[in-house]
C-alpha cells in the first residue's frame, strides 16, 4: 500500500495544528483527514475507514478517551497515536491501557511523530481480539498466534516470510508497492 493510500484521521481541535499536521502528512506521502470533535471523529472513522488515528485528548464535546475507548470496544483495532498536551503519567497509562498504540505529548517534532507513524504500520499485523484470523483462499492466517496454515496444514515460515504474508493478507485486493512491503516488512534501514 503506498502511503497516498494510507489514510491518517487526524482527531484535533486545534486548527492550525490540525491543518500544519495535514500539510505535513500530506507532503510526506500520506492521506490526512481531519476531524475536530470526537462527534465528527466517529463519523470519519465510518465513512473514511482511516490506517491510523491521530487523537487529541482535550477536545470540545467530549474527551478523546471517550473514542479510543468506544473504538477498541467495538473491535476496531486500527493504531491509535494519541498527541495531546496531557504529559501526566496517569493519563498516559489510561489511554495505553484503553489501547492507544502509542502517547506522544505536546509540543512534539515532526520527525519523531512521523518515524512513530511507520512504526505503526510496521506493526499493524499484531492486531488484537477475533480479527486476528483472515483467510484467503484455503490458505488462513493467524496473525495474534503468527501462524499460516494452507489446507489446515501449516506451513513454517521464518519471521519475515511471516511479516510479508500478513502485510499482502492485510491488504488483500489492493495493490502493494515493492517499496512500501520492504519499509513494512524490514522498516526503514533497507
Amino acid at each position: 500500500m503506498t502511503k497516498e493510500a494510507q489514510r491518517i484521521l487526524i482527531v484535533e481541535d486545534d486548527k492550525s495544528l490540525r491543518t500544519s499536521l495535514t500539510h505535513s502528512l500530506r507532503a510526506e506521502g500520506y492521506h490526512p483527514i481531519e476531524a475536530a470533535s470526537v462527534a465528527f471523529g466517529r463519523l470519519q472513522v465510518q465513512e473514511s475507514r482511516p490506517d491510523l488515528i491521530l487523537l487529541d485528548l482535550g477536545l470540545p464535546d467530549a474527551d478523546g478517551m471517550t473514542l479510543l475507548r468506544e473504538l477498541r470496544a467495538a473491535g476496531d483495532a486500527t493504531p491509535i497515536i494519541v498527541l495531546t498536551a496531557r504529559d501526566d503519567e496517569a493519563s498516559k497509562v489510561k489511554a495505553l491501557d484503553l489501547g492507544a498504540d502509542d502517547y506522544v505529548s505536546k509540543p512534539f517534532g515532526l520527525a519523531e511523530l512521523f518515524a512513530r507513524v511507520r512504526s505503526a504500520f510496521r506493526h499493524r499485523v499484531q492486531v488484537r481480539g477475533s480479527a486476528a484470523v483472515v483467510q484467503v483462499g484455503d490458505v488462513q492466517v493467524d496473525l495474534a498466534q503468527r501462524r499460516a496454515t494452507k489446507n489446515a496444514v501449516e506451513v513454517h515460515l521464518s519471521r519475515k516470510e511471516f511479516d510479508l504474508l500478513a502485510e499482502l493478507v492485510i491488504r488483500q485486493g489492493q495493490p502493494v508497492a515493492h517499496a512500501d512491503l520492504l519499509r513494512a516488512v524490514w522498516g526503514d534501514e533497507n
